[in-house]
């Protein structure tokens, strides 16, 4: 073969650099991946303690660790010869279609993470049709939701405090705010116990030893975003003029029973959700009641630890709820880290599942653009899987599309 001097118009197109369009664009975002490397980025960009209060669990962490190892051996049994050319990833929730199964978890102090906080999450759910949830231990209120985010889907999470006409309150200002969707967590009778946020200080209240203090203020811009917004605190509590300790005594109340889900069918008059279902049998006897949904769910392995992993206890429950479309609908939550996950959860009976940890990585990362990057990444490798996996839509997928190795 002849040879030649190479030359700038051959070796051009195989040159994978250019000047930057946008100078100041997030490069270590455009470069991020998979939720993995998102996590990674989001640990270089808040303080430790931030970041352990995310990504941690109770204990030994070991319910939550589970949950990351039971998807890892999910397998695929996939069919061919389908015609995938349109696919279909929107899903039922409620009632009213979703554009993808997903649900955006409750999650508390979220300002901590972002200083844009809620608003910013919130928005990120209107722009891709998802549902919100907004936590009781939120950092800012459901009229706030309503006002400034008004055409997002958007469901109030709910402890029921002690004081019932408290928890009464809440209900009528989150129905007043426009929310259609009472969350109730119910696997919180006390908080679990988090090592890593007592060794970091982040206790109620706050004991911030000096290490912590040293290693947030290597991270000035948190620390800047942090001191020139509105103070960071629960708004729920804004007007309680008492210590944490004694609020928190107040919202997690250990004597809620079936007869308190009962209450709330009778005074909310929206779509009822009961969070932290770990058994069969409350599951069914939650069906009898007459609520909408349940989410399975270990809080994400932050209460129990070595409790149950929900992806285990799925295919139970859907066999004793009945098949989808009769009954309350089936949620599920849980180390969900990737689009094949949700794809997992669905063919094994859940209606749709839940993220937390997931969009607070994107927040920590990048805020806006990196919870934005978080819902692309996961309809990306849904689109991509479901192709893969034969199926057209997400009604086709069942427990025959799915093994759970040994």
């Amino acid at each position: 073969m002849k040879r030649q001097f190479p030359r700038w118009k051959n070796i051009k197109p195989l040159l994978g650099w250019s000047l930057p369009k946008d100078p100041f664009a997030d490069r270590k975002l455009k470069k991020v991946v998979n939720l993995a490397e998102m996590r990674l980025l989001s640990k270089k960009r808040v303080p430790k303690a931030v970041f352990d209060y995310v990504d941690g669990g109770a204990n030994d962490e070991l319910a939550f660790i589970r949950s990351q190892e039971v998807y890892s051996r999910v397998e695929f049994k996939a069919r061919v010869l389908r015609d995938v050319s349109k696919i279909d990833l929107t899903a039922d929730i409620v009632g009213q279609k979703s554009a993808l199964p997903i649900i955006f978890a409750p999650t508390g102090y979220t300002r901590m993470m972002h200083y844009q906080g809620e608003i910013m999450v919130a928005k990120v759910c209107e722009e891709n049709n998802l549902v919100y949830n907004l936590s009781t231990m939120g950092t800012t209120s459901s009229k706030e939701i309503g006002e400034q985010v008004p055409n997002v889907r958007r469901w109030f999470q709910l402890y029921l405090w002690r004081d019932r006409s408290q928890s009464l309150k809440f209900i009528e200002e989150a129905q007043a705010a426009g929310f259609e969707g009472l969350m109730l967590t119910v696997d919180t009778a006390v908080g679990g116990i988090k090592w890593r946020d007592m060794r970091n200080g982040l206790t109620v209240p706050p004991k911030i030893g000096l290490k912590t203090f040293f290693d947030m203020a290597l991270k000035p811009k948190w620390w800047a975003n942090l001191l020139t917004t509105a103070p960071l605190e629960f708004a729920t509590f804004r007007n309680f003029n008492k210590p944490l300790s004694e609020i928190a005594a107040k919202v997690f109340d250990p004597a809620v029973t079936f007869e308190d889900v009962k209450w709330l069918r009778s005074v909310w008059k929206g779509k009822l959700i009961i969070k932290g279902i770990q058994t069969v049998s409350d599951a069914v006897e939650l069906k009898d009641i007459g609520v909408d949904a349940i989410v399975l769910s270990n809080h994400g392995g932050r209460q129990l630890d070595r409790s149950i992993v929900p992806l285990e206890l799925l295919p139970q429950v859907r066999s004793a709820i009945g098949p989808k479309g009769n009954g309350p609908q089936i949620f599920i939550d849980g180390a969900i880290m990737s689009g094949a996950d949700v794809l997992a959860a669905i063919a094994l009976g859940a209606d749709a599942v839940l993220i937390g940890r997931a969009y607070l990585y994107g927040a920590m990362a990048a805020g806006k653009k990196g919870v934005e990057k978080v819902v692309e990444m996961l309809r990306f490798e849904m689109e991509t899987a479901i192709k893969l996996l034969g199926a057209k839509d997400l009604s086709e997928l069942n427990p025959d599309f799915v093994n759970i190795r040994n």
